[in-house]
């Protein structure tokens, strides 16, 4: 496992200082942490909101997959997102 990017069997999870959370008044997942929030757009809430310290990359994928069929490189798209989200500190990889 390397320290930025993710393997199909690695499993993401918030970071502790992080919480995701729909929120209503800004029709979109949120972010939020001890200084702010970041919105997030429709695709990364959609990825981050199956970061559940459950499910590995390779189930993120495929249940995304499920839900949007027509989506092209879905799993090169997913797998910068989470490097992204993971060089933010946004999420990590769970401890085995």
């Amino acid at each position: 496992m390397s320290t930025t990017a993710f393997d199909p069997d690695d499993i993401p999870v918030m970071a502790a200082t992080f919480r995701l959370q729909w929120e209503e008044a800004q029709d979109s997942y949120v972010i939020l942490y001890p200084e702010g929030m970041i919105k997030l757009n429709p695709t990364a809430g959609e990825i981050l909101s199956r970061c559940d310290g459950e499910r590995t990359v390779a189930a993120v994928i495929e249940d995304l997959q499920q839900k949007f069929p027509d989506a092209d490189s879905l799993t090169s798209d997913v797998l910068n997102f989470l490097s992204t989200a993971h060089e933010h500190q946004w999420i990590r990889h769970k401890s085995a």
